[in-house]
């Protein structure tokens, strides 16, 4: 008999060792008696797009003010009518996400005006605010850098008295560190202040597509806003260009063996070419190549500058490709073409010249607003998130110095409140010249929370909790995460066996055949080869310079608008995306072939 419903957040069980896991998080942040009736009712996804991993005590703060952030610019300031954003909860350690919608009609239609004024503003004025948003963004990453967390010193500064400053070192870091989360938290703020409305613009062209156009694939609308220039692709163009200058100096060869970082930095170093080659990275490092390695939402994510091994291999992969005399640039041209062929053929078949005028003025309000979609990922995901966890373990070194900590990154195993009373038991101490009561205090603490986050890594998340609506409308939880009602009744009949045939979203055109290579995290990137077909849970964007070497991409979640679909397409490699269980049905070997104009994959011969 086919079930109608998803385990209960109530009885999931705890996994073995991981007792008493609550206490890792927020007592907001999980599920709980008193609002059982609500939480027990509503349908629950796992985000495995942004957060496929056990949090730490503070990747969960990150997690929890991203999408409160999220959701106010829904409810409370653009006032999108049918939406209140989306609830989240932790459970085992794993976040859990419920779209908000309205039900009441009247209460939908009242918030109709608002949102068109307010939303009206922002398309009106988009380019003027966007400038406007890149330079608070920059200014809060500038000032998150700036931020000292030094170990207090013996003795103050003479200054301090010459100056007349009137405060301490002490009172300077916990200042620091409450000014860290006020910066935290606008990071968020910021990152959504276009974000829902870049989504509604492309939702309300999709809207008048789907209404005029009633048989017209979501792959075809999707590809009319393609062929975009986009800041997020600029750190692997910018590979490319260190790699033909590699060439050109005469210094190609530094790159023999680029997994070895100090290797390919001697090297350089005796090239006669090689310290020009440094200047051009140094260059460009700052601030393109803070370029996480996974979401940026996790305290293990690399960046390119921390870890140069990882852009060391897709410079050398590049440099191997130019002396091969292979062409290494985006299709743009080719995509662009492509896309304008469309636009004009479903032109053609409005019939009058009013839906034609509103069909342009979607459409290019569209194309307006879609390169922020991509970009914030960039400057937010990316720079911001990176500069964000370096200053939290230059945090942890000092709390390390002060032996609160055995190591910098146990810093993650606290909350972020609790580093406040931390931070003032230090300055306590210091002024007196005696040891902090944390050095007793936490050690235990910290140590029996990492022993039940270990356990947690080791659970296998379901892939949602409780009811789920009959059909699948909320038009993001669609085209981000690509849960249908079609993948929700999947779910629901899923066994463990795996099957040959899976589908997903149409994510980028085109059909291929090839050895799979299945990816689960950042780590196996340098395994893939020349004309396998990466499966993934979801890729990142650092992964770009991948997309030179492989045939297509398979991805467990994401919906035609997310990150692997917009790549995809702009790289003109095949995709589907939202299968549910491409990385568990199939195996690295395996030889598949992948339909992304069809949304299907099918293995067809087992490795």
């Amino acid at each position: 008999m086919a079930q109608d419903r998803f385990p209960s957040p109530f009885e999931v069980e705890t996994p073995a060792g991981a007792e008493g896991w609550e206490e890792l998080y927020s007592y907001a942040d999980v599920f709980s008696e008193a609002r059982r009736e609500y939480e027990d009712n509503a349908f629950w996804f796992q985000d495995s797009v942004h957060w496929g991993w056990a949090l730490t005590p503070f990747d969960g703060t990150l997690m929890t003010l991203c999408l409160a952030s999220l959701s106010q610019y829904n409810s409370r300031v653009f006032k999108v009518p049918p939406s209140q954003g989306v609830d989240a909860r932790i459970l085992n350690g794993y976040c859990y996400l419920s779209p908000v919608e309205l039900s009441d009609g009247g209460v939908i239609e009242s918030r109709v005006p608002m949102f068109m004024e307010r939303a009206g503003y922002y398309f009106q004025n988009w380019n003027e605010l966007y400038e406007k948003w890149l330079g608070k963004v920059k200014e809060n990453i500038a000032e998150l850098d700036a931020l000292d967390f030094s170990p207090l010193p013996e003795s103050e500064d003479l200054e301090v008295v010459t100056e007349g400053r009137g405060v301490s070192s002490g009172y300077e870091l916990l200042r620091s560190y409450r000014r860290f989360k006020d910066l935290t938290l606008k990071v968020w703020q910021l990152h959504f202040e276009f974000l829902n409305l870049g989504y509604a613009a492309y939702l309300d062209f999709f809207g008048f597509c789907k209404e005029a156009f009633p048989n017209i694939p979501d792959l075809a609308i999707a590809r009319m806003v393609s062929g975009i220039d986009v800041d997020l692709f600029r750190p692997n163009e910018e590979l490319k260009v260190l790699a033909q200058k590699a060439i050109d100096l005469g210094v190609a060869d530094a790159f023999a063996n680029p997994g070895d970082a100090s290797a390919v930095q001697q090297a350089l170093a005796s090239s006669p070419g090689g310290e020009e080659w440094i200047a051009a990275w140094d260059a460009v490092k700052e601030p393109w190549f803070n370029f996480q390695d996974g979401t940026g939402f996790y305290h293990f994510d690399t960046t390119w500058i921390d870890k140069p091994e990882t852009p060391y291999r897709f410079i050398a992969d590049y440099i191997a490709k130019l002396q091969a005399g292979e062409d290494i640039s985006r299709p743009t041209e080719e995509i662009a073409a492509e896309r304008d062929r469309i636009v004009e053929e479903y032109t053609e078949l409005l019939g009058s010249d009013e839906d034609r005028q509103a069909f342009q003025e979607k459409l290019g309000l569209a194309r307006t607003v879609f390169p922020y979609v991509e970009n914030h990922n960039f400057y937010i995901e990316h720079w911001s998130m990176s500069v964000w966890w370096r200053k939290l373990r230059e945090l942890g070194a000092t709390l390390a110095k002060e032996r609160i900590i055995e190591r910098e990154d146990d810093v993650f195993m606290f909350k972020i409140d609790e580093v406040d009373d931390v931070l003032y038991d230090i300055f306590k101490a210091w002024v007196v010249d005696i040891a902090p009561r944390g050095r007793d205090y936490w050690p235990p603490k910290l140590a029996e929370r990492r022993r039940i986050y270990e356990a947690l890594k080791e659970w296998s998340p379901p892939k949602a909790l409780g009811r789920p609506p009959e059909v699948v409308t909320e038009p993001f939880t669609v085209m981000l995460w690509g849960i249908t009602t079609d993948s929700v009744s999947t779910w629901l009949g899923a066994d463990e066996g795996g099957s040959d045939d899976l589908t997903g979203m149409a994510a980028s055109p085109g059909t291929v055949e090839g050895p799979a290579r299945v990816v689960i995290s950042a780590e196996d990137i340098s395994s893939v080869e020349d004309g396998e077909i990466l499966v993934a849970p979801i890729t990142a964007p650092s992964w770009a310079p991948v997309f030179a070497r492989i045939q297509a991409t398979v991805t467990d979640i994401g919906g035609v608008m997310s990150h692997a679909a917009i790549v995809c397409r702009e790289y003109q490699v095949p995709a589907v995306t939202g299968t549910g269980y491409a990385t568990r049905d199939i195996k690295t070997g395996d030889r598949i072939r992948v339909d992304g104009s069809a949304g299907t994959v099918t293995i067809l011969e087992r490795a």
